[in-house]
């Protein structure tokens, strides 16, 4: 808008009228920016998740406006409008630009769109997907409290303008959302409900209550406020499930807690409870929260560290098996058993050889592994190099718990390195080729995190990665075709992966899955393509014998926008090298 604004400029200053030609034109153009507006606002108002999962789309969008700025400006008769020569090459350096964004190939993010694919698959629970909701939460910027606000309105208001259509999609959003809001801490039962008026309150929504007296989380009224380390008060349930999530900062200062007492604030319950009283409204009594009703033996965790040191094999068992369930599903624990010295004695006992301490010592440390400072402190005691050692000649349980634990440690950029540099990604691949369904998905989940890293792309390709990602590709009972995809388009982008996969009969599996797969199975296999192709034509030639032209253009005309993007680039190869050839 602010290149062609110098051109309208010009064009009010015209004392004849405007011609035919460019009156359409400018209709066009105004047509144009509208579309370009709502896009802008909805990109910048809308739902964050809906711009994740539905990317294609919106980045359809966008080119459908690019195409129509190109269009409308394309022929404008500047030389009967009178305009500078300056301003008209202004616009036309500007027309050849948007011309150019047609042939633009875009990048996907490719870890945000693996981790979405994890999250969405409803794959068998476990507790490390939690560091794959706290890094999607972080990357779409969705972990505060107010950011959690905005988005509900913007669901709310997505789900309306939709009235009942796309609801499979919708569903899906409102699933993420009510993911993210129950790491973040808040108590809600329905995603969508959190902005709502409570119940007790319908009956009288003309009070105005006093701000003071409404939980900063939850937003409703408090019935047992407590008292944090910086002053704030909030709803004890509601504070509680925010710090049990594994958050140690303040949800309304963000400043760091200096412990996590939690102090009853008497004189504001007093207060709540005399307005409550002369304003008849009756508050509701929140059940008993059974995570943390007695039974957890929380008191026990000191107790169990130090066993974790015994002199008798038996009593370090059951130390570390306990220590293993304490920490499975209660975040608390998690950080109270660091607290108490758990994670040395436990990286300790990693040397152990006894088979079964070391399976329930590792799976231990991937529940601890969970929370974000528990991640730092098992890499700090050198924890490492041991699971490696565990992965490479454990038992198959604690291969795959091993592999799960350095997926969940690979979440830290530094770990992504140190992994590669002792030596952990061959036995991940070696889990790849010979383990079980199970342990070939924990391995290609922490492949696929650790060759982010360029120089982790080499080491995987070096450990011959390639050969046994083919055969997961392969295997339909494993169900991790999208997965496999993923991980080559990473390998295809390095000049190694791809003198690689030239030795293999990969390009006519790819054109199988162009031809026969799912929408997705179809969208992933052509950006492999797409990446090799551009790359050598050896592989465009091997495509084409295989028959991938008559696919490409099904899928240009029917595939999902991303897919349809991908097959237009790759029919723009293929005449390229028609041409040359």
């Amino acid at each position: 808008m602010k290149l062609v604004v110098p051109f309208l400029e010009e064009l009010q200053e015209i004392a004849a009228p405007i011609p035919d030609a460019a009156y359409i034109r400018l209709s066009a153009l105004a047509k144009a920016f509208a579309a370009a507006k709502k896009l802008l606002r909805c990109c910048h108002d809308g739902s964050k998740i809906y711009l994740a999962l539905e990317s294609e789309a919106v980045v359809g969008r966008f080119r459908m406006v690019y195409d129509n700025l190109n269009q409308a400006l394309d022929g404008m008769p500047y030389d009967e409008l009178g305009v500078s020569d300056e301003v008209k090459e202004q616009v036309e350096l500007m027309n050849v630009q948007l011309r150019r964004s047609k042939r633009r190939t875009d990048t996907q993010d490719m870890e945000l769109a693996m981790d979405l694919m994890v999250i969405l698959e409803n794959r068998e629970d476990r507790n490390a997907d939690r560091a794959i909701l706290e890094r999607l939460a972080k990357k779409l910027e969705l972990h505060t409290l107010a950011d959690l606000r905005a988005e509900t309105m913007a669901i709310k208001k997505l789900i309306n303008e939709r009235n009942g259509e796309n609801s499979e999609s919708s569903q899906k959003i409102i699933e993420l959302l009510n993911k993210f809001k129950q790491i973040a801490g808040i108590e809600d039962s329905s995603a969508l409900n959190d902005i709502s008026l409570p119940k007790y309150l319908e009956k009288c929504p003309s009070l105005m209550i006093p701000n003071d007296f409404l939980c900063p989380i939850s937003l409703e009224i408090m019935s047992d406020p407590v008292i944090v380390a910086t002053g704030q008060t909030y709803e004890r349930r509601s504070i509680q499930m925010w710090l049990d999530a594994g958050h140690r900062t303040c949800p309304k200062t963000r400043q760091t807690l200096s412990h996590l007492s939690l102090a009853p604030n008497y004189a504001l319950k007093n207060l709540i409870l005399q307005w409550c009283e002369k304003n008849k409204v009756e508050l509701l009594k929140k059940d008993a929260d059974p995570e943390h009703e007695p039974g957890e033996k929380k008191d026990d965790i000191p107790s169990l560290v130090r066993d974790l040191s015994s002199i008798h094999l038996d009593v370090q068992r059951r130390a570390v098996k306990k220590i293993r369930v304490l920490s499975k599903d209660n975040p608390e624990n998690r950080v109270f058993i660091a607290q108490s010295g758990g994670i040395p004695a436990l990286v300790g006992l990693l040397h152990y050889p006894d088979s079964k301490i070391k399976a329930n010592t590792v799976t231990a440390l991937l529940n601890l592994s969970i929370d974000e400072g528990n991640k730092q402190l098992i890499t700090k005691e050198g924890a490492i190099p041991a699971i490696i050692e565990i992965l490479k000649n454990g038992t198959v349980e604690a291969k795959e718990n091993s592999a799960a634990t350095l997926f969940s440690l690979s979440m830290l950029d530094e770990n992504k390195v140190l992994i590669g540099n002792l030596n952990g990604i061959p036995p991940l691949v070696d889990l790849l080729r010979d383990g079980t369904i199970r342990g070939k998905k924990d391995a290609a989940t922490a492949l696929f995190n650790l060759v982010l890293n360029n120089k982790n792309k080499a080491r995987a390709i070096e450990a011959g990665i390639t050969l046994p990602l083919l055969n997961v590709l392969c295997d339909k009972n494993l169900g991790m075709i999208d997965e496999a995809l993923s991980i080559f388009l990473l390998l295809a982008s390095h000049p190694e992966g791809r003198c690689t996969l030239e030795k293999l009969p990969f390009i006519e599996t790819l054109v199988g899955f162009v031809k026969d797969g799912t929408p997705k199975n179809k969208e992933c296999a052509l950006s492999v393509l797409l990446e090799l192709c551009t790359h050598s034509n050896s592989f465009l030639l091997d495509a084409l014998k295989f028959g991938i032209y008559e696919h490409v253009i099904e899928v240009s005309k029917s595939g999902t926008s991303r897919a349809q993007r991908k097959a237009n680039s790759l029919l723009q190869l293929i005449r390229r090298c028609d041409h040359f050839s």
